[in-house]
């Protein structure tokens, strides 16, 4: 798989289960979500998942996705 959006990862697994095979809270992605943070996620060969986000460095200033 290559690396896509976190909101297209959501997309196709559902909330839920993209978070628990992220190691996270269905909560917290949903936050990040919301809040338009700008993570991808990429599947490993050995089928498990791993997820960065892009930031401007340095990074001061909290981004928010405008409603």
């Amino acid at each position: 798989m290559p690396r896509i959006t976190l909101s297209q990862f959501a997309a196709e697994k559902g909330q839920t289960k993209a978070a628990s095979l992220l190691g996270m809270s269905q909560g917290a992605l949903n936050k990040a979500l919301r809040v338009g943070r700008d993570i991808y996620v990429t599947e490993h060969a050995d089928g498990s998942f791993a997820a960065e986000e892009i930031r401007p460095f340095p990074c001061q200033v909290q981004l928010k996705k405008s409603a």
